[in-house]
């Protein structure tokens, strides 16, 4: 519908390109110092329009999608020092069953940190996920874990996995569990992270754990965005169906990080890759969760639209519904409802993500699990998670600092200018 001025009876675009969108000689004045929940029967700016026709509301504070994210250190896990030689990153979605929380994860725990592809060895790994088996944990509060062991180690030669298996996720279908993973049958770097995904099935989350010793998702065709990996395989339940969102690296170097979407009738297939994909081209780790009739997505980093929560109703075609800060690396949030083929997703508060390069020195890089909290929830209400700004410390900007080139550069184009 087009903006029209209920006074003059000129569209919008009609009083800007006449030059009559003068705000004073409106009969309402000037915009209202109290900021309208409801948009006001007035001409708006783009900016103003969008602020009631693209977001759920329009203020921060009363958008549902909105929150900041708070983080807490992990109890229970060992980290050898921090020197490098353990690392535990990627966590899947946290379930409950049992009568505790469980949650699997990329582990590593090698003689060395990471190396790089060409001096990799059978033991020594070249990237901080390379030479990992899937882990599992348990927690009866979300804050305290006790590792359990393997949940899927690395298989045989030459079954898909053998060199490394990572980026798990797991989903509940008729009473069994099935965990899908990244399946790297060579060092991580030596052509980049060229992997398909895999599937291994049991019927209790202890395990055990049967693969299914075949690729459940291929890479794309030659010459396709996804041609190389498939990368985070995230199901869940929607009309009946599996439906499994992927992230992969396309355009070489830079990557370029899409995600895509692929579903099936059964959890060991076959998927059908959706005509429109990717559905998401801004985003890096794949986070999403069933929100009302349709599904909500995080994405973090990478992309125009990254640091975004997005939303879909038709759980394809995604919208942007906010713009967060400090968003969760690789999150795996706690979904009652993931598996339930609801149509009322009732969102999360909480999850497990992780840091990578946690200390700070690549030389003993390796990442660790963390708890987030957030309120995205429509049944919870914290004013505290809706606020419009976090502060941060002066040290964190100039941590962001030039590197030596820049700052010669800088100099130059100073001194340029005074003999000019």
């Amino acid at each position: 519908m087009k903006n029209v001025c209920g006074w003059c009876g000129m569209t919008l675009a009609m009083l800007v390109l006449s030059g009559q969108l003068v705000a004073q000689n409106h009969p309402q004045g000037g915009f209202p110092y109290k900021f309208p929940d409801e948009k006001p029967d007035r001409p708006l700016s783009a900016a103003l329009e969008r602020n009631y026709t693209v977001y759920p509301a329009a203020r921060p504070e009363n958008n549902e999608l909105y929150t900041q994210f708070k983080y807490t250190r992990l109890e229970g896990f060992d980290y050898n020092g921090g020197d490098g030689t353990i690392s535990r990153r990627d966590p899947s979605k946290v379930i409950f069953a049992d009568g505790k929380y469980y949650v699997w994860y990329t582990k590593r725990h090698t003689p060395t940190p990471p190396q790089g592809a060409q001096n990799s060895t059978d033991t020594i790994p070249s990237a901080d996920w390379d030479l990992s088996d899937i882990w599992y944990a348990t927690s009866e509060d979300g804050f305290l874990w006790k590792e359990q062991g393997v949940a899927v180690p690395r298989p045989p030669q030459p079954n898909v996995g053998w060199r490394s298996v990572t980026t798990t996720d797991i989903l509940v279908w008729e009473g069994k569990y099935y965990l899908y993973y990244q399946g790297f049958m060579e060092a991580s770097g030596l052509r980049g992270d060229d992997c398909p995904v895999a599937v291994s099935s049991a019927d209790s989350p202890d395990g055990p754990w049967i693969p299914s010793n075949k690729i459940v998702i291929p890479n794309g065709a030659k010459g396709e965005w996804d041609q190389y990996s498939i990368h985070d395989p995230y199901p869940l339940v929607h009309d009946g169906k599996i439906y499994l969102y992927y992230k992969s690296d396309s355009n070489g170097k830079p990557n370029i990080r899409m995600h895509g979407l692929a579903i099936a009738d059964h959890p060991l297939g076959p998927f059908k890759k959706h005509p429109l994909n990717p559905v998401m081209g801004s985003g890096h780790e794949t986070t999403l969760f069933p929100f009302k009739s349709g599904v909500a997505a995080l994405v973090i980093r990478d992309g125009n639209e990254h640091n975004t929560i997005q939303y879909a109703e038709d759980w394809v075609n995604f919208e942007i519904q906010s713009i967060v800060e400090l968003m969760p690396n690789a999150g795996g949030p706690f979904i009652a409802d993931a598996f339930t083929n609801t149509t009322d997703g009732r969102g999360i508060t909480w999850g497990l993500s992780h840091f990578t390069n946690a200390t700070g020195d690549w030389k003993a890089n390796h990442a660790i699990l963390a708890r987030f909290d957030c309120d995205l929830s429509l049944d919870v209400n914290d004013p505290a998670m809706k606020k419009h700004h976090v502060y941060f410390p002066v040290e964190l900007f100039f941590n962001q600092k030039l590197s030596k080139a820049q700052r010669d550069r800088a100099i130059e184009v100073a001194r340029q200018r005074q003999t000019e």
